[in-house]
């Protein structure tokens, strides 16, 4: 057997990866050690949240399927941070844990140039430091052009619920024992890291009346850029909003001995940004309560997620803790919860491509390159797909800047900064977040798709369709005069608005804070769909904190076009600190943009650097 790209591992970022290469016409084969986990949730039942729905949207700008799936697959969604500014606005839906997979399974299965494969792979076939291929647990060799690594959690996982460690990946499925063990032999360093879950609670024991709801939003949305709505607003599943009180933080505070984490029983590191709930209340021990999220799994079964509670205590204690809430004085945990810790490799080992550099023709993506969450990984596993594919076609990698796509910082972060917990993606990571934006997705990584081939031409039409209504849409805006009649003013004034003293363009009234599209509905006809309102209506009031957001991505541009040579001897630089000169030799940076990001690298490093390279590059230049 002989394929072009192998896909090790049937989660988010191998789905993503698999599809993409096939798409792209390239024989694919997707090795899973369980079918029927293909697109499996084996944590939170949702897609999207904060910073992570912008990820989704940009998943599906660029060909990806998670959007698509997820406009399918959910019983609620709504836009979160509604309220505040357009940076930080994102969808997040409630995904049927039943729904999703299925649909995902479906989606591949119908890939041409897919073939999917139920085994174990325990090694890799390498020859002159180039992969080759896969070996099987039976021995069997399967070979390949290029290989992507998107084992999830499963390398030599380990299960603790208090004292208990279980070998075993997520749902006491099997783990893969000896391929990480195999990746240090080659010369990767691997870092053991730790994820968690929380219980599942039987519906019918759940008494939601002490529960505050929470509803979907009242207006349709839609991950996809292509998709139709496919769900009533009336039909949502509610959530429920519950916190936890005095008596909850007793019993964690009481028993923080006989948790895995507190008891000496974990050695991998935890998330930082999605800790356990006895976590929480070492770390913030002023809150006198955190908030917890009840939220179905799916609509056809009895569970109920807890989020908030993860947590690696006991059995028994666990009952407490559940029991002490308001509403579940009376519950069945049908699942508990658990630690999950696995092996990872370190980031810094690989390139902003995602290959490695250890090994040639060899990806990596999703929670073995450090990263926790369902977007962050299929980010990564599309951007591996997009990438092999681009290698074998004897093209240029897509390398999507900190400008580009929140995939882009995510990326950068990894493979300059390295990480030693699980990375989660947040708005606060992002420097250009206000032009990174839900809205615009499309916009932004479109045009790269089309580029690399990785949307169909009917999806880019699509795209080109929106461009020119945005367009029209602005030369409407600009050309449309209002003139102040009694019947004009009437309304500015009933609706408490400053009354414009002389005649103005619709684009110039919009830049006032308190002038809405809506608002100028009710005096004339925009003829402007919703989505190109929304659209214009961001671009045109934050005009000028996006003007200035560019002149900085122009500065960041300026050192990202000073290339690094791949052989420049870091010895060589006088003057480097210490420090960076170790940092500089283990990253590697191919821009001097890049450089500058990397911890323990200063600014008179950076001007040292430049000088160096202008100063001993030039001559090679004039040779």
């Amino acid at each position: 057997m002989e394929y072009e790209i192998i896909v090790v591992g049937g989660g988010h970022a191998g789905i993503e990866a698999s599809h993409i290469a096939a798409f792209k016409g390239h024989k694919t084969l997707l090795i899973t050690m369980n079918k029927k986990n293909i697109g499996d949730m084996p944590c939170n039942p949702s897609i999207g949240g904060t910073a992570k729905g912008i990820i989704v949207r940009e998943i599906d700008a660029l060909g990806g399927i998670m959007g698509r799936i997820a406009d399918i697959s959910h019983f609620q969604i709504k836009m979160l941070n509604n309220s505040k500014g357009p940076a930080v606005r994102s969808l997040r839906a409630q995904a049927d844990k039943t729904t999703y997979p299925q649909n995902i399974q479906k989606e591949l299965e119908n890939t041409p140039n897919l073939t999917i494969l139920e085994a174990t792979v325990e090694d890799l076939i390498i020859e002159e430091n180039t992969v080759k291929g896969v070996v099987l647990s039976d021995g069997t060799n399967i070979k390949a052009s290029i290989v992507i690594l998107t084992t999830g959690t499963y390398l030599k996982a380990n299960i603790l619920i208090g004292s208990e460690n279980t070998p075993s990946g997520p749902h006491g499925e099997p783990r893969s024992n000896y391929l990480s063990d195999n990746l240090k032999k080659y010369g990767f360093t691997i870092q053991r890291l730790k994820t968690g879950t929380p219980q599942r609670i039987k519906a019918s024991s759940i008494d939601f009346s002490k529960m505050q709801p929470e509803y979907g939003d009242d207006r349709y949305w839609t991950f996809s850029f292509d998709n139709p709505v496919s769900y009533k607003i009336n039909e949502q599943q509610k959530c429920y909003l519950i916190y936890t009180n005095e008596q909850t933080h007793k019993v964690i505070l009481d028993n923080l001995d006989k948790s895995a984490m507190y008891g000496g029983y974990v050695t991998g590191v935890g998330p930082r940004y999605c800790p356990s709930i006895e976590d929480k209340l070492v770390r913030f021990k002023d809150k006198e309560r955190h908030q917890l999220f009840l939220e179905p799994e799916s609509l056809y079964y009895d569970e109920w997620y807890l989020q908030g509670f993860s947590t690696s205590m006991p059995r028994d204690i666990q009952e407490k803790m559940v029991h002490s809430l308001n509403g579940l004085e009376n519950a069945i945990i049908s699942k508990y919860a658990y630690a999950i810790e696995y092996d990872a490799i370190d980031p810094l080992q690989i390139t902003p491509s995602l290959e490695t550099k250890v090994i040639k023709n060899l990806f990596t993506a999703g929670q073995i390159n450090g990263t926790s969450g369902y977007e962050e990984a299929a980010g990564q596993g599309l951007i591996a797909g997009i990438n092999a594919s681009l290698k074998l076609e004897q093209k240029e990698p897509l390398i999507l800047k900190r400008n580009d796509a929140y995939i882009g910082v995510l990326i950068d972060d990894l493979v300059t900064k390295g990480t030693a917990e699980p990375y989660r993606m947040l708005t606060s990571r992002a420097e250009f977040r206000l032009i990174l934006r839900h809205d615009n997705a499309d916009l932004r990584l479109r045009e790269y798709a089309h580029q690399v081939g990785s949307i169909t031409e009917k999806q880019y039409q699509n795209y080109q369709t929106r461009l020119q209504k945005l367009q029209e849409g602005e030369k409407f805006l600009k050309e449309t005069k209002l003139k102040i009649t009694s019947e004009i003013k009437e309304i500015f004034e009933m609706n408490q608005k400053e009354v414009p003293t002389t005649t103005e363009s619709l684009y110039d009234l919009l830049k006032r804070p308190e002038i809405t599209m809506d608002f100028l509905e009710k005096m004339l006809e925009l003829s402007i769909d919703n989505q190109t309102k929304e659209e214009l209506e961001i671009q045109i009031k934050y005009e000028g904190y996006i003007k200035k957001t560019y002149k900085e991505v122009e500065k960041m541009k300026k050192l990202e076009e000073k290339q690094i040579p791949s052989d420049i001897d870091y010895q060589k630089i006088k003057n480097l600190a210490s420090e960076a000169r170790q940092k500089l030799e283990k990253v590697r940076p191919i821009s001097v943009g890049q450089a500058a990001r990397i911890s323990g690298v200063n600014p008179a490093d950076i001007s040292i650097l430049s000088i160096y390279l202008k100063k001993e590059y030039s001559k090679d230049e004039k040779r």
